[in-house]
């Protein structure tokens, strides 16, 4: 029997560039997504994606009919201020308005986030998050979206993943500019970012007060590889500089010591101008929205090679300090990702534990090949069997105490993932199109619809097939 409480906010989510398409439609500015150009050889772009921007009311009343509670989605910031700061595309403002309402509609509550990777073009050109007036664009753009959606939308995200962000260079520095990039500027990004949404926190208090503000990084448990003392050391490091550092300075108003240390002997320590750990220390979520996928294994270097960014979920490497390696314990998706459904009841423990906040699930699901066939169905079997078994460790997780308020996989419907395009399909509605063929973007339900909008009608207390 579960035993989540009876306003939990089944869902789901998406983020604009991945989903919308409409790239340059009714005054959108360009981003840094849009003009992307290192894609994997037969990898599409962005530009049209999953045209939810010509299909929100039908994407809507699709998640209607599963049930949803919430939906977690993110504001792009160019079609909002097409130059990144000053005039306000209106057109821009009507659409997230409709989208807003038509989720109120159907009692769907909104969850935003501020800043999902779509930095403006025209922002990076001025240095992107080196440069501290990015700070202040933020804060313009975080005033305009509370000014505009603040009186409807109870949850909101400041950043999404800062510290997948500062783990993969290219994330947010772009893949030209992360090839020469020194660590120290990577830190000093991720620094300036903490101070944007430190901003927002305050704004979003002061402008809509009756709406709770967080982060949203990627948390995962980590593992020594084995009882080794020193990798057991690795496991702590690797924790304190991918996750702990993320939240502590937004909780308790402090830089995690440990996760500073490891940058002190890496050369990474950035400026701290006057004042700004003053802002950091005044400014408070009100809860922790946080994505998982999975766990981190970890040793004791053997050698002096560093190893920074690959993918987001494995392959990084500090000398003197953690290697992650393959845990031979778990199997792993398509994607080559590893699949710990047991961890992520760790992982909610751990950081409940730690913080003692309430957390908010948005991102968590299974990348694979699905196959549309021929009468239009998709079997999705496994991914109803991921879901199933982290439900599981997720519930008991609850009934061991902890705060989780909603839960909100990702993704809603098939988006284009940011390396795999969209053969890489995550959603419970299938999004018809290829790499290279638009066709008309049609949905389809798969199983795994039709077995969301059981669990979310039974509140978690049926998750068979």
């Amino acid at each position: 029997m579960s035993k989540l409480p009876k306003d939990f906010l089944w869902g789901a989510s998406t983020s604009a560039y991945q989903v919308e398409g409409a790239w340059d439609t009714d005054g959108k500015g360009k981003s840094v997504q849009d003009v992307k150009t290192s894609f994997p050889q037969g990898v599409t772009d962005f530009k049209v994606a999953s045209d939810h921007y010509n299909h929100f009311k039908e994407d809507v009343a699709l998640m209607a009919e599963m049930g949803f509670k919430s939906y977690r989605f993110s504001i792009s910031w160019t079609r909002i201020l097409p130059n990144g700061v000053g005039e306000v595309n209106q057109k821009g403002i009507d659409f997230y308005n409709q989208l807003i309402d038509e989720l109120l509609k159907y009692n769907i509550k909104p969850i935003v986030t501020i800043y999902h990777f779509d930095l403006p073009e025209i922002l990076d050109n001025d240095g992107g998050w080196m440069n501290r007036k990015t700070i202040d664009a933020f804060e313009e753009f975080s005033r305009i979206i509370f000014e505009n959606f603040g009186d409807r939308v109870e949850y909101f995200q400041t950043i999404n993943e800062q510290n997948m962000m500062a783990l993969v260079p290219a994330a947010i520095l772009g893949v030209e500019r992360a090839k020469t990039a020194k660590l120290k500027d990577i830190y000093q990004c991720n620094h300036h970012m903490f101070l944007a949404s430190a901003k927002a926190y305050n704004l979003c208090h002061k402008i809509a007060p009756n709406a709770k503000i967080g982060p949203a990084p990627n948390i995962t448990a980590i593992y020594p590889n084995s009882n080794k003392p020193e990798d057991f050391y690795a496991a702590l490091n690797l924790s304190s500089l991918r996750n702990w550092f993320y939240l502590d300075l937004p909780v308790f108003g402090v830089y995690n010591k440990t996760a500073m240390n490891i940058l002190k002997k890496i050369d990474a320590v950035f400026e701290i101008q006057p004042g700004d750990m003053d802002l950091l220390s005044n400014a408070k979520p009100d809860f922790i929205a946080f994505n998982y996928y999975t766990t981190a294994t970890v040793k004791m270097p053997q050698d002096n090679e560093m190893v920074v960014g690959g993918d987001q979920q494995m392959g990084a490497k500090i000398p003197g300090f953690f290697e992650q390696v393959e845990n031979n314990n778990l199997s792993k998706t398509q994607f080559g990702w590893e699949i710990d459904p047991y961890g992520f009841k760790n992982t909610l423990i751990e950081m409940y534990t730690r913080y003692n906040l309430p957390l908010l699930l948005t991102e968590n699901g299974l990348g694979a090949y699905d196959e549309l066939t021929p009468d239009g169905k998709v079997h999705d079997q496994y991914r109803i069997e991921f879901y199933q078994k982290h439900f599981k460790y997720m519930i008991e997780a609850v009934e061991e105490g902890v705060d989780l308020i909603g839960y909100n996989p990702w993704s809603a419907i098939d988006l284009v993932s940011t390396h795999e395009g969209i053969k890489k399909r995550y959603g419970f509605i299938y999004v018809d199109r290829t790499e290279d063929d638009l066709k008309e973007c049609k949905r389809y339900r798969k199983d795994s619809f039709y077995w969301y909008k059981k669990v979310i009608e039974t509140n978690g207390e049926d998750i068979s097939n």
